[in-house]
């Protein structure tokens, strides 16, 4: 077996692992990066990008059928689905992305790039595979994650259930799918297959639809989303084959008090990603973990409770973004690289975006986390806009949702929002910057706003929320929690 030595080991070789490998560089060239399946990342292999693609197609074709209402008429039946072209479209534009990564990969010197599936052996040790045994003054833990299964989808389903990984190796599209997860992954994929002339039904449990907390946003993305798609958000389900091999799901819907049947080609498992940190050796290290088995650490350097390993990315079970990915990777391989000189590296505002239609975003605190944080509801306000009469959005006929800002009593610091209608990657990112730089909302209404544009309905929550501001007046309960 081979015997090295290293400054640094990067165990993965994702999003998260080429950035700590990067970052490392720059402070030492005794480094390798060790990646035990492909290079190329989740994002774009199996995530953000091929499911990109594939919500593009559905749109080409949604847009195709509702051309009536703004007096342009299209022969319906002319619109036509070939879903081998529609595959083939989303598999080269995907290798395309994957590219760009591997060349950036093999930028980098062979034998600095190891192959393998690595596991410690103490705290020092990583073995990868049965061929090379590595010894580092510092390691960083850049796994990534898996698509959460349960068990009793994989009895039920056998060969016949999937995950979004395998949705972007279809040749051709699908009679029928079984979507289990109305979360960012379920709702995204479930609402581009539909479009595209697939037969889906989505199951959930406990009536949460693609990650919204703020009751009044998840009301309205419930009223939305169901015109146009079959969900059963707190379903109970007994799941068989038929003698075809087809999945059979029968359900009783909790929420809504109705039952049914539905026949599927394939049960999609799409209740999210864990950490892949089960199978790597973490039970011969001392290392504290949180519930869920996952090194804990410390979120502005990455560093776990033994001081030389640090954990970024997927891997860290913080928040399962490719920009956050990124920028956990650059920290841990920046501490890593200088370690024992130790530093806080940059961590943005939270910004999340379901890319379905309307899209979801949140920016900030969550409602639910605002509710946590400032106990007492006198110490917020909650501004909000319908899009339903928003100018721009009714002369594209996308007035449908809800943005809901909120903002501190008092200082009236703008600290998050939830919203689900047009535009919402754009208006997040509005936000996410008026956040991360602190602003207030009198300072966010100084802002320009043009005339016609949906951000008007922006301005709309905005002012909404100033009506009830009260600056500089703090409730006595709330002294503790606000400006923190």
């Amino acid at each position: 077996m081979k015997q090295l030595t290293a400054d640094v080991v990067v165990i993965g070789g994702g999003t998260a692992g080429m950035g700590a490998f990067r970052n490392a560089l720059l402070h030492t060239d005794n480094a390798y990066l060790i990646e035990s399946n492909t290079f190329g990342t989740t994002c774009a292999r199996v995530g953000c990008m091929p499911s990109k693609l594939l919500i593009a197609a559905a749109e080409a074709r949604y847009h195709a059928l509702h051309t009536d209402p703004f007096g342009v008429h299209l022969d319906k039946n002319s619109v036509r689905v070939d879903g081998r072209e529609v595959m083939a479209r989303v598999k080269s534009e995907r290798d395309r992305f994957v590219g760009f990564v591997v060349e950036d990969v093999e930028a980098w010197p062979s034998e600095k790039r190891i192959m393998g599936h690595a596991r410690f052996i103490d705290e020092h040790t990583v073995q990868v595979g049965d061929h090379t045994q590595i010894r580092a003054d510092r390691i960083v833990i850049a796994t990534g994650s898996l698509p959460f299964i349960l068990p009793q989808w994989r009895e039920a389903a056998g060969d016949r259930l999937i995950v979004n990984d395998d949705v972007f190796s279809w040749d051709t599209l699908p009679e029928s799918v079984a979507v289990f997860g109305p979360g960012v992954i379920g709702l995204e994929l479930g609402q581009a297959l539909t479009r595209l002339g697939v037969k889906v039904e989505i199951f959930g449990l406990g009536g949460a639809l693609g990650g919204i907390s703020d009751p009044a946003v998840l009301a309205d993305a419930k009223n939305i989303f169901g015109a146009e798609l079959k969900l059963h958000l707190d379903a109970e389900t007994e799941i068989s084959r038929n003698e075809a091999g087809d999945i059979v799901v029968k359900w009783h819907d909790r929420e809504k008090g109705d039952s049914g049947v539905f026949t599927a080609q394939y049960l999609l498992a799409a209740a999210g990603r864990v950490p892949n940190t089960d199978n790597i050796g973490l039970e011969n290290l001392a290392i504290e973990r949180d519930a869920r088995g996952v090194p804990q650490a410390h979120p502005l350097t990455m560093q776990t409770s033994i001081p030389h390993i640090f954990i970024a990315g997927d891997a860290s079970n913080q928040l399962p973004l490719l920009h956050e990915a990124s920028d956990q990777g650059k920290i841990a391989g920046d501490n890593a690289g200088r370690y024992p000189h130790i530093e806080n590296g940059l961590r943005r505002s939270l910004i999340g975006v379901v890319f379905t239609d309307p899209q979801i975003a949140t920016v900030g605190m969550k409602y639910a986390q605002m509710r946590e944080r400032y106990k007492n509801p006198e110490c917020v306000v909650v501004g909000e806009v319908s899009f339903q009469n928003q100018g721009r959005s009714r002369v594209m006929l996308v007035n449908k949702g809800r943005l809901r800002v909120y903002a501190e009593q008092g200082s009236g610091r703008f600290i998050g929002a939830e919203m689900a209608g047009p535009a919402a990657e754009h208006l997040a990112h509005l936000l996410a910057w008026a956040h991360q730089m602190r602003m207030t909302v009198p300072q966010m209404l100084d802002m320009p706003f043009y005339h016609p544009v949906i951000e008007e309905g922006l301005r709309t929550a905005l002012r909404d929320a100033m009506a009830k501001l009260k600056i500089g007046e703090v409730h006595s309960e709330c002294k503790e929690c606000v400006g923190g």
